[in-house]
């Protein structure tokens, strides 16, 4: 079923999410008024989605071939290394536009409101310095499972014993949710709250900050919580039994919803950004 379903929405997610990643980037590029902080990390995450895009083709043809994998062990490597390191930055950069408005409205006489945005680019810098290190582990070492006369891609296989490195993914996939999701809301929570204590507010400039921060946290939330979910199930599935076969359906959801994160989220941000 899957394999019939899956490969034709991949290719419209590649379809909708090039267009609205080259529309986020024509926007950033020749109609910004002026670049700020937030600028700069929607930009970033806009081109880590253009750039991971480019996989979905071949995870499309993946599944057409009922998950048999025919381009090679460096390919897979490049590939899941792609994907584990466009979602972390998906989490960091929300993250930090999520931080940025939150400096900006409730601390807006701290000292880092007055940085220039080559402090933003140092941040951007260390955020995928960090981001690279934590996924690098994916180039390090095959990701091939056998599977009857079919070669299996994956990051991680549910039906196989745990590992050092197995268990760094599962870890690191949960908590680079759990960690940004818990910032996230303290920043929308202070800034809601900020807003209480705003009597006036002629410009409407503090309204359009909060309706973006918004933005920003139900973006984060649809687009990483069903795949950090389903991963979270599958544990629970694997404590509970021990036949692959009670928890294989979890996984392969789990793995789909992966893939199918939203990718045009970079552009709708980039329309409501406002200082």
């Amino acid at each position: 079923m899957l394999d019939k379903v899956l490969p034709p929405v991949l290719f419209v997610e590649f379809i909708l999410g090039l267009s609205g990643n080259i529309l986020a980037l024509c926007m950033f590029a020749f109609h910004m008024e002026s670049w700020k902080p937030n600028s700069i990390y929607l930009a970033h995450l806009a081109i880590a989605d253009s750039v991971v895009l480019f996989c979905l083709p071949f995870r499309a043809d993946y599944y057409r071939r009922r998950k048999d994998w025919v381009h090679g062990d460096v390919f897979c490597r490049i590939l899941l290394f792609l994907l584990a390191a466009n979602r972390a930055a998906g989490i960091f950069f929300l993250t930090a536009v999520a931080v940025d408005r939150y400096l900006k409205i409730v601390h807006p006489l701290n000292r880092i409101n007055r940085m220039d945005l080559r402090y933003a680019m140092c941040v951007s810098a260390g955020m995928w310095g960090m981001i690279i290190a934590m996924t690098a582990y994916l180039l390090g070492s095959p990701h091939f499972y056998s599977f009857g006369n079919r070669t299996q891609c994956e990051s991680f296989n549910i039906c196989m014993g745990s590992n050092p490195l197995s268990n760094w993914h599962n870890a690191f996939y949960v908590i680079q949710f759990c960690v940004p999701t818990v910032i996230i809301v303290f920043c929308t929570a202070c800034i809601t709250w900020q807003l209480k204590n705003k009597t006036m507010d002629t410009s409407g400039k503090i309204k359009r900050a909060v309706q973006f921060i918004f933005i920003v946290a139900m973006v984060f939330i649809i687009c990483f919580f069903p795949s950090t979910a389903s991963r979270v199930a599958v544990w629970i599935l694997k404590v509970w039994y021990s036949d692959c076969s009670y928890f294989t359906f979890s996984g392969t959801i789990q793995s789909i919803l992966l893939k199918l994160r939203g990718k045009k989220a970079d552009s709708i941000l980039a329309t409501v950004t406002s200082d």
